[in-house]
């Protein structure tokens, strides 16, 4: 019987303490040995070379385990299946873009007026998706786990405390799924490559929902 994904935290209320967030992987996080470590380190190498060169489209265990010269069966017991390995070659890309805005510079890391990180974490996500959209998307087997992996829920909670902080208007847990649902990967590569929208009026979509949310940047 398979487990029903753990539902994504419900951001802070009205005089509720902040909750400090750490990074947190595309899929669940795991401690490995040294060694596992390593061979896993190999595996990854090795796909990344083979991702850029074939894209994710041709990316498969098969070709992975003979990139890294290691028998196919270490590829699946290292990552399960293809989903998992494209899963663990996001987690380096996204645990980049998680340091930079839970704990790296102005605007979009702390120190910042919460209005002006909001503002700027729009725009970092979208070309974030973009540029990693090819991935993420191959990445998608089930649609529903979008929402239940770790860094969807860090991505919700960061966006929701942000939301509380500047006060803004409505519903904010679900102003912060709305606001996250305007970045999807899967939309915007559709509106940027498939219906030629420039990435700046995507931007310019971001900063007008926060406005009319009550979210204004500092001047």
């Amino acid at each position: 019987m398979t487990a029903s994904p753990t539902p994504p935290p419900r951001p802070p209320g009205p005089g509720e303490a902040r909750t400090n967030l750490t990074l947190a992987g595309v899929g669940e996080p795991e401690q490995l040995r040294a060694d596992a470590a390593r061979n896993r380190t190999l595996l990854l190498d090795a796909a990344s070379r083979l991702l850029a060169h074939c894209g994710a489209a041709d990316l498969t265990m098969e070709s992975v385990a003979a990139a890294a010269g290691v028998g196919k069966g270490t590829v699946f017991r290292r990552f399960g299946d293809r989903t998992g390995l494209l899963i663990a070659l996001l987690d380096h890309r996204e645990a980049m873009l998680q340091a930079a805005f839970l704990s790296g510079p102005r605007p979009m890391g702390p120190g910042a007026p919460a209005a002006d990180r909001l503002h700027a974490f729009g725009p970092a996500v979208m070309r974030h998706e973009l540029d990693h959209h090819e991935l993420i998307l191959a990445s998608r087997t089930d649609p529903m786990r979008t929402y239940a992996v770790p860094a969807y829920r860090l991505r919700l909670s960061h966006v929701g405390m942000l939301l509380r902080e500047a006060e803004a208007d409505g519903e904010r847990e679900l102003v912060a799924h709305t606001l996250l649902g305007s970045i999807d990967a899967t939309l915007v590569h559709h509106l940027t490559c498939g219906r030629g929208m420039p990435i700046e009026r995507l931007e310019q979509g971001w900063h007008d929902l926060l406005t009319r949310h009550g979210v204004a940047r500092a001047r």
